[in-house]
């Protein structure tokens, strides 16, 4: 417990001290998020909030997990350090989705093939229990690209994705330090304070971005949480922490930054542009336009989320199918909702 302590404090703190000379060095480097017609924002704004993030985690991991547990995880390190240098490239200068992809990829496959986190088990759903060695590995793989451009596609408003990260690492946190997962649990505490030293910088009106470099950083952990939770809540001892629907409530974590990707996708291959093709279709600029602030809007998603997890918990032994249809299908009726209200106000 102490060590937790120890990373969520180190973490807070250089992260909260870094950010105002991260936001001088961004003004004098002109390395400003320049407000467009996508834009929900008015005004240029630093977006090198990523490495306070970053620097702040990893820093505390290093000095406060025991070294048995850092030999452990040094292939999760080494995944960190390429994406963060992914996001850092990005951010300075724009990558192509190639590029990108060719990036999630090599980390991808470090952490599978290095680090051994793979799916093995998919618990029943559809009918499917142990997973071959191939299909193991090519669903983990999509499973952490798909989590990572998740998270970073809700990096649109303030304060959303590091509010959505915060819930992550909160949750799995927790669950790894009840089941004694000490890498992990430190791992989840060190990112949660970061997080909380960035929402301080990031509250509207917000004096800096994450950027890149955070919002992938945040998809890369909470795709390494939620894989590893799946897999070690199959061998945990402590029944009271066992859940019979592990996958779906991992899925019920990260419910909103998931449907809002299989929801944006789906609308632009139907209208025939490219998947990766910005937009204003996510769910957090619907509530915008609708007239939310960037803060209530967050809130109100957060909620949401919060809502959906609280009940897969509730439902766990009902079933992962039965509970991922629900929870995507609260989701969905919640966007419609807004989409119809949308509409409505702007043929007034």
């Amino acid at each position: 417990m102490d060590a937790l302590i120890a990373a969520f404090f180190t973490s807070l703190i250089v992260t909260y001290l870094s950010i105002p000379s991260l936001i001088k060095l961004a003004v004098r480097l002109h390395l400003l998020d320049i407000p467009d017609e996508r834009s929900s924002h008015q005004v240029s704004t630093p977006f090198l909030g990523g490495i306070a993030i970053f620097g702040g985690t990893f820093l505390s991991v290093v000095l406060f997990l025991p070294f048995a547990h850092l030999v452990s995880i040094k292939f999760i390190l080494g995944a960190y350090l390429i994406i963060f240098m992914l996001g850092a490239r990005d951010d300075v200068e724009p990558l192509t989705p190639s590029i990108k992809m060719v990036g999630q990829l090599l980390v991808s496959f470090i952490l599978v093939f290095g680090g051994g986190i793979r799916l093995t088990s998919l618990y029943g759903m559809f009918g499917v229990w142990e997973i071959s060695y191939a299909w193991s590995i090519f669903l983990t793989v999509f499973t952490i690209i798909v989590i990572i451009n998740a998270v970073n596609l809700i990096d649109g408003i303030d304060a959303l994705c590091s509010s959505v990260g915060l819930l992550a690492m909160s949750t799995f946190g927790t669950w790894f330090y009840l089941t004694n997962h000490l890498e992990h649990a430190i791992l989840a505490a060190a990112l949660s304070g970061s997080l909380v030293s960035f929402l301080r910088f990031n509250y509207t009106p917000a004096k800096i971005f994450m950027g890149d470099t955070g919002s992938l950083y945040i998809g890369l952990t909470c795709a390494i949480m939620a894989i590893t939770f799946i897999e070690a809540n199959g061998s945990t001892t402590i029944i009271e922490y066992k859940y019979s629907a592990a996958p779906a409530i991992a899925i019920a974590v990260l419910i909103l930054p998931l449907s809002d990707l299989l929801r944006v996708f789906i609308l632009r291959l139907i209208e025939g542009s490219s998947p990766f093709a910005p937009d204003r279709k996510h769910l957090h600029h619907l509530l915008t336009d609708l007239g939310l602030s960037h803060i209530h809007t967050t809130l109100t998603l957060l909620a949401l989320n919060i809502f959906c997890l609280t009940l897969a918990l509730w439902m766990h032994r009902s079933g992962n199918l039965l509970i991922v249809c629900i929870t995507f299908g609260i989701v969905a009726i919640f966007t419609q909702a807004v989409a119809w209200k949308l509409r409505k106000a702007t043929m007034q």
